[in-house]
């Protein structure tokens, strides 16, 4: 069967890094085997999935690769939804229970799956993916670098992030344009920022908007009322040298103001 463009399909074609996939996750006891599988495909990663007896779940939105999980796997070892991962609602797959999130992810919705987990960090204390090589680099990437961005920050605020290992482009079929990586994310214990979170993520998403601006012209327009606080020294950094303490504290800063 043929991968589709329009699905992102690039089908791994290698057992032994799949099975290293799946033994990536860390599994906590309050887990108790629950994972949800993004874009299983054919079943490459699902099959090491199902051997490990978890309480499986994938979502798949190409029906032709439905059909094929349907034939391949008993419905009493695997539970399949047939609808876009952006669109399902985490927290009906297990009843409001928290899960593992994993998969070979469709490069194409890669950002947004992250984007997607952090919203829903309360049902999702660890995630295993295999991404584009670039976005593997952007999500666990340390200030100071271009790789560092808004998803690196945002990421970084709530998960502790670990560059498992790489993966070649012949390892799919077909094989994409580029390399690849696989990550692992593992949500921090500590979940409160000590700011505003809406405030938090729109002040590193304008930062970050004009990167190679200084502070002290993206951040502008939240200190009408004090302008003078822009004179400090750190207004003359951009974004990218920031740490994720230095961006909660820049919130903080702006937060009387904001209100």
């Amino acid at each position: 069967m043929k991968a589709k463009k329009s699905f992102g399909q690039h089908f791994l074609n290698r057992t032994d890094i799949a099975k290293r996939i799946a033994d990536s996750l860390l599994l906590t006891t309050e887990l108790a085997g629950r994972v949800l599988e993004v874009g299983p495909g054919k079943g490459m990663l699902t099959q090491f999935l199902v051997e490990k007896k978890h309480q499986l779940v994938v979502v798949e939105a190409d029906k032709d690769m439905v059909d094929v999980l349907n034939q391949k796997y008993d419905p009493l070892s695997i539970k399949i939804i047939f609808e876009d991962f952006l669109k399902v609602d985490l927290s009906k797959t297990f009843d409001n229970q928290p899960f593992s999130l994993i998969g070979n992810f469709p490069y194409n919705i890669s950002s947004q799956i992250v984007f997607k987990m952090i919203e829903n960090r309360h049902l999702v204390p660890e995630m295993v993916g295999m991404f584009q090589l670039e976005m593997a680099e952007r999500v666990v990437a340390k200030p100071g670098g271009k790789d560092y961005g808004v998803i690196s920050v945002l990421a970084q605020a709530f998960y502790e992030g670990k560059k498992l290992f790489n993966v070649d482009k012949g390892c799919f079929s077909p094989p994409p344009n580029v390399q690849s990586a696989v990550i692992r994310l593992t949500r921090k214990d500590n979940q409160n920022l000590g700011c505003d979170e809406k405030l938090f993520k729109n002040v590193v998403k304008i930062a970050f908007n004009q990167r190679r601006k200084m502070l002290r012209n993206t951040m502008r327009p939240f200190f009408d009322k004090d302008p003078s606080v822009l004179t400090d020294p750190f207004f003359n950094r951009r974004p990218e040298t920031l740490s994720l303490e230095e961006f909660v504290g820049l919130t903080q800063k702006i937060e009387p103001l904001a209100t």
